[in-house]
């Protein structure tokens, strides 16, 4: 029960992600902001989050796992709730950076409560994780089409309220984790980065997210859609981000291995987004729907990736790997948007095709960082072994 407790809540907080896509256009003109304004709510959000994934660990090793949790939904809820009264884009884009720090203090340390608590062993807690994450990011559109076709206020004051939702179930139902036995220090994640498999997998990651949110920050704006139009294909996008992480990425991972899983990935984003930028209308939405694909397996692969392929502590490589990989989404939305404005629509897909080729080159010119990877497939295909009935 302690983990689908956190799992709900997560689900939540990635819904805060892909919340804003369908009314990005409504907020543009209600405030009278352009696209590379608005922009910045995701630049805000993400680049918070980056940097106090540096501290998570600091706190989380202080208060225990539970508080953290906690501190972090209180904040989520405080500053949603404030960016639903905003009166200009500068009001929304400063709670969005409120909002980014309460994500990062509970996503990350939602991660690991989940893999402590979960019964099934690390690989399926972080299946439970990213099917949160990819559940959360395609409900989270449908929702902000919904509320936000009202008012664009709305849904900043529907996930205030799920939130709260979510922090009541953390009370009552998480049972208080035990502190590390040792503190971390605040220079702990930074320390980690220096293991060259996980620098490796973190700035391989930090292109592959500049490319995702490309797609998820700049796309609202030419799909030309109204915001249920907008919350639908998005909604797609989304089921087929969860549905990829979960039942396409440990497969593929135990019959290729992860690294090449990557590659493929990394490729066919690549394709999905020179689709985008070569395509009519209908291409558009088309090739925006399939791209969940590559971005559910990447997310998967990575994440159990950046948990494995060191020996620092997993809250502690979590914490230096989402500080590099959240740069990118921090960046994607504003570079992105204003090549947009400035050059062509085409241009900012055509960059996050190169950000996808720039990761796989990461991948192949430092793959002997990556051994440790394939200990770790090879281990996964023995537990599966072990695991079928003998007939």
């Amino acid at each position: 029960m302690s983990v689908w407790a956190t799992a709900f809540a997560a689900v939540v907080a990635f819904m805060g992600i892909g919340l804003v896509d369908p009314i990005l256009p409504s907020i543009a003109q209600g405030l009278n902001a352009t696209p590379s304004q608005v922009s910045l709510l995701f630049t805000s959000y993400f680049l918070v989050t980056a940097v106090a994934m540096l501290i998570t660990g600091w706190v989380s090793s202080r208060i225990g796992g539970k508080r953290t949790l906690l501190v972090g939904l209180v904040l989520v809820v405080v500053f949603a709730a404030l960016a639903g009264t905003s009166t200009s884009v500068a009001e929304l884009v400063g709670f969005r950076a409120g909002w980014g720090l309460g994500n990062a203090l509970f996503v990350a340390t939602a991660l690991a409560v989940i893999v402590g608590a979960a019964s099934g062993g690390a690989e399926s807690a972080i299946i439970l994780y990213e099917a949160a994450l990819g559940l959360g990011i395609s409900l989270g559109p449908l929702v902000g089409a919904l509320l936000g076709d009202w008012n664009w206020r709305a849904p900043f004051f529907g996930t205030a309220t799920l939130m709260a939702a979510g922090f009541v179930l953390i009370v009552t139902m998480l049972r208080a984790t035990p502190r590390p036995a040792q503190k971390t220090r605040l220079s702990a994640p930074i320390r980690a980065l220096a293991h060259g498999g996980l620098s490796t997998t973190a700035f391989t990651a930090l292109f592959y997210n500049f490319a995702f949110f490309t797609v998820l920050a700049f796309t609202p704006f030419i799909l030309g859609m109204t915001a249920y139009g907008i919350g639908a294909v998005f909604f797609g996008w989304g089921v087929c981000v969860a549905l990829s992480s979960v039942f396409a990425a440990p497969p593929l991972q135990r019959r290729i291995g992860s690294v090449n899983v990557l590659h493929l990935a990394l490729a066919l984003l690549a394709v999905c987004q020179i689709g985008i930028a070569l395509s009519g209308h209908a291409g558009v939405i088309v090739f925006t729907i399939l791209s969940g694909i590559p971005i559910g397996l990447n997310n998967t692969v990575f994440t159990e990736s950046a948990m494995e392929v060191s020996d620092a502590p997993r809250p502690v490589a979590s914490a230096g790997y989402n500080f590099v990989r959240w740069m990118g989404g921090a960046l994607a939305p504003f570079i992105a948007t204003k090549l947009g404005e400035e050059i062509g629509i085409a241009v900012p897909y055509v960059v996050g095709a190169l950000c996808c080729v720039i990761g796989m080159a990461i991948l192949y010119t430092r793959r002997h960082h990556l051994r440790a990877l394939s200990r770790v497939d090879a281990d996964h295909k023995v537990h599966d072994a072990e695991t079928v009935p003998a007939t």
